[in-house]
């Protein structure tokens, strides 16, 4: 059975190897690859993506088309559990509200069908736009993860933690 999750706005699917050029296109963006890097073959850097046991990669579609991305993975130890979250949308598309139906969408898949109480995001510290998303969803600030990734510039840039807890979803 193929799980397919609707939003208000989107309808999230299995992503498939077809979609892989259009989600390479995606991360190809200047707004997406300054967060989301992939090296210099992003058809490979996706379809590796899609492969990975470990997570599962919706495709994103607004208005009949693939407009991103949206994936999660799961710390399945009893003292730990948890599920997390990470996401990109075209910039055509930004502004509109996909990308908070999209986080919203999947957080009541992993609260309601999975069963988990927390979810966690972790976006760059300084990307205003993706933690006004997730504080839509009702995700809240943790802390700063100092010097968490390296950024496309080759330095460390600070990352935000977000958790949600299961009762805070909106």
């Amino acid at each position: 059975m193929t799980t397919i999750l609707r939003g208000e706005l989107v309808r999230l699917r299995p992503a498939v190897a077809a979609d892989v050029p259009a989600l390479a296109a995606i991360r190809a963006t200047p707004e997406v690859a300054a967060r989301w890097r992939g090296g210099e073959d992003l058809r490979a850097a996706v379809a590796e993506s899609l492969a990975d046991p470990a997570t599962e990669v919706f495709a994103v579609e607004y208005g009949g088309r693939v407009v991103g991305a949206v994936q999660w993975g799961a710390e399945e130890d009893p003292e730990y559990r948890h599920a997390s979250i990470d996401i990109y949308v075209d910039p055509a598309v930004h502004g509109r509200g996909v990308g908070t139906d999209t986080v919203r969408t999947l957080a009541r898949h992993l609260v309601h069908g999975h069963g988990f109480h927390r979810l966690v995001i972790d976006p760059a510290a300084d990307n205003a736009a993706a933690i006004r998303c997730y504080r839509k969803v009702g995700f809240r600030p943790v802390g700063t993860m100092r010097r968490y990734e390296r950024g496309a510039d080759g330095t460390w840039h600070d990352g935000l933690l977000m958790d949600l807890l299961a009762e805070e979803l909106t």
